[in-house]
């Protein structure tokens, strides 16, 4: 049985992790691995956004809205939380439309002169480890997800998706450091779509539906990633989307890109016909 806002599920010694979850699965398969690992998983999951799923496989779960900043820092405090990551996206469409930031949110908020992703996840980072909480690596806990160099499907991409790769791989770096987003769609050497605030998913229909099939889609940290949050995560789901448009490569970055539910990603992509490569 999981606790809900503050209730105690059950007395352990085990060391005890916090989770500050967004959506999608990254945070579910953080807190299954880590409780294999013998950590006790405390969760902060953010209505409308984290998968109620995540209740499953935490011992403690606490939900509260979007920029409700200050509660955040209390309930990891109160859960005695010394160690942190920060898994999982929130849309950035809900900036504009659900968010209702507290006082701290909106003074954090004040000190940032660009509202860039890696200005706005440093500072919030910032912010909680001032009260003596560590922002770990998004990758802690999480070994064997990271994408691997090479092909990993069936299928390799022919001449023609490799000239496509490598241009997406290039411009998709100079995209990254102007921070504004981490996928480009290309198809016949044109970008036809960049990600912005609709996400990777977004781009990825509406660059697959200009280019009609074929599309090849690549997905890279920016250059100033900072590791310990927002790397550059695919799943099942990106497959589909994929599918649904009739792309044909997906391009990852070996190292640092995160390949989750990783059997079930790739015979999604072999069913499909779809290529999953891994590039340095």
């Amino acid at each position: 049985m999981v606790e809900h806002g503050g209730h105690k599920k059950q007395a352990s010694d085990r060391p005890r992790i916090g989770l500050i979850a967004g959506n999608g699965r990254f945070p579910i398969i953080f807190a299954e691995n880590a409780r294999k690992l013998g950590y006790s998983v405390s969760a902060v999951a953010h209505e409308g956004e984290t998968e109620p799923e995540l209740e499953r496989y935490v011992d403690r779960i606490h939900w509260i809205k979007i920029g409700q900043f200050n509660k955040l820092i209390k309930l990891l405090k109160t859960d005695g939380v010394r160690q942190a990551v920060m898994l999982g996206g929130i849309r950035k469409t809900h900036v504009f439309t659900t968010v209702r930031p507290d006082f701290r949110a909106l003074a954090l908020a004040a000190r940032l002169i660009h509202l860039k992703d890696d200005d706005i996840l440093r500072t919030v980072a910032e912010e909680i480890e001032s009260e003596g909480i560590q922002i770990r690596e998004s990758t802690f806990g999480l070994q064997g997800i990271l994408v691997e160099q090479g092909t990993l499907t069936t299928r390799k991409p022919s001449k023609k998706e490799w000239e496509d790769i490598r241009y997406g791989w290039d411009v998709g770096k100079q995209v990254g450091a102007l921070d504004i987003g981490q996928c480009v769609v290309v198809k016949d050497r044109v970008i036809v779509a960049v990600e912005a605030v609709e996400g990777t998913d977004g781009a990825i229909l509406r660059g697959g539906e200009l280019a009609r099939e074929g599309a090849v889609v690549v997905k890279r940290c920016k250059p100033q990633q900072d590791l310990r949050f927002d790397l550059p995560a695919v799943g099942p789901r990106t497959i589909e989307v994929m599918e649904t448009v009739k792309a044909s490569v997906l391009a990852l970055e070996a190292g640092r890109g995160i390949l989750l539910d990783r059997d079930e990603t790739i015979a999604k992509a072999n069913r499909a016909g779809i290529a999953i490569v891994g590039l340095i």
